[in-house]
């Protein structure tokens, strides 16, 4: 799967859990999804890319999501 898809799907579902009026949780809510959901190649490609970008072009709940405790590529 291209990056810009892995990026797309991730924002996507930044912003399905944005919504949610404790942006903790919602990172939280983000990560899990990802690691329920993606194969551990897809994890790892999208740290590997916002590790190399900065996280640009990253919604901030990835961003925390794919940096903070508990994420596992």
């Amino acid at each position: 799967m291209s990056t810009d898809n892995l990026i797309k799907m991730a924002n996507q579902i930044a912003q399905y859990f944005a919504s949610q009026p404790d942006q903790r949780q919602a990172v939280f809510s983000v990560r899990d999804h990802l690691q329920m959901y993606w194969t551990p190649g897809m994890r790892r490609e999208l740290l590997a890319w916002q590790t190399e970008h900065q996280g640009a072009d990253l919604h901030p709940l990835v961003q925390a999501a794919v940096t903070g405790a508990g994420w596992e590529a």
